[in-house]
């Protein structure tokens, strides 16, 4: 089988033009897949246009994140798989490098995505995080040379991810009870407790448009990542643990009093309190064989702040 780039994609036609003709440009040719999502505006129409090569998906309704990439994988064959956000602008070499990171014991590959705003700062270099399973962008707001010398990140972003398929199916895919948000690093956690390494390929570069899709600071996407917040809680049996248990709830109490103060929300809130409900009588994973950060309370709000999600 051969590489295939797989993008989601949700009522993002001013974007996804520009994330084609990127890969359109690339030095190493690859297949391309677009998983519609149910678009209400012309994105179909858009992919078909600026590459007519391309195969286009279309799943009549929101699916979400990772349950539309579980669809498209087995529904097109394809080995590494490539996921690609449909904000992105890859630079020509951004597929040639992906693959280069592939080596014995690796699993999945991390991409830099950069910063559209400050294209000399880093967006996301994959994903990583703390104790309590707080997710956090690897690398984000450091210069792009500092990927270079950087040590591995638990796992890639799904914005700029690469996984070997057997790695993928050996432990399910994603979960596709996690609608949006923090797919990624729970994928990242059960390959990891299988064993599977993420290496970071500092040359895979994009340009990332954050959350152009919901919005950094809306209800909306307060509301999914409180609810991954908090079903990630419950899954891993983080709150079992009293000393984790009380710093995971003062470091959400900050979030969420946060987000009712200055957004004037409490979408993240309600979120949590679903994902949590959601969570429950589901057999618990493992997270104890992760490399995970060893950070304060106030070390890990600092850098949660620094993404307003």
């Amino acid at each position: 089988m051969r590489p295939a780039v797989y993008i989601p994609n949700f009522n993002g036609a001013t974007r996804l033009g520009r994330t084609l003709r990127s890969l359109a440009q690339q030095t190493q040719a690859v297949e391309v897949v677009v998983v519609d999502n149910g678009s209400s505006d012309d994105s179909v129409e858009v992919a078909r246009r600026e590459m007519p090569e391309a195969t286009v998906l279309e799943l009549g309704r929101n699916l979400g994140f990772g349950p539309a990439i579980n669809l498209a994988v087995a529904a097109h064959l394809a080995d590494p798989l490539i996921l690609l956000n449909n904000d992105v602008e890859c630079e020509p070499g951004f597929v040639e490098a992906m693959l280069g990171g592939l080596g014995e014991g690796v699993a999945s590959v991390a991409g830099v995505l950069a910063q559209e705003r400050a294209p000399e700062l880093i967006d996301s270099a994959g994903v990583v995080a703390d104790a309590t399973l707080m997710g956090f962008d690897y690398l984000h707001g450091e210069p792009l040379a500092a990927a270079e010398e950087a040590a591995d990140p638990l796992g890639p972003t799904g914005g700029a991810a690469l996984y070997r398929r057997d790695a993928f199916e050996a432990v399910g895919g994603f979960d596709e009870r996690i609608f949006l948000y923090y797919e990624d690093l729970d994928l990242a956690l059960r390959m990891s407790a299988a064993g599977g390494r993420c290496r970071l390929a500092p040359d895979a570069r994009a340009l990332h448009a954050y959350s152009a899709s919901l919005g950094a600071a809306s209800g909306p996407k307060y509301a999914s990542t409180g609810w991954s917040r908090g079903y990630m809680l419950r899954r891993y049996g983080v709150m079992r643990n009293p000393r984790l248990a009380l710093r995971a709830l003062a470091c959400e109490g900050v979030l969420c009093a946060g987000q009712l103060l200055r957004d004037r929300t409490a979408s993240g809130l309600g979120g949590r309190l679903r994902g949590w409900r959601d969570g429950a009588g589901l057999q618990r994973r493992d997270a104890g064989g992760a490399p995970l950060l060893d950070l304060r309370a106030r070390e890990a709000l600092a850098l949660r702040r620094r993404r307003r999600g």
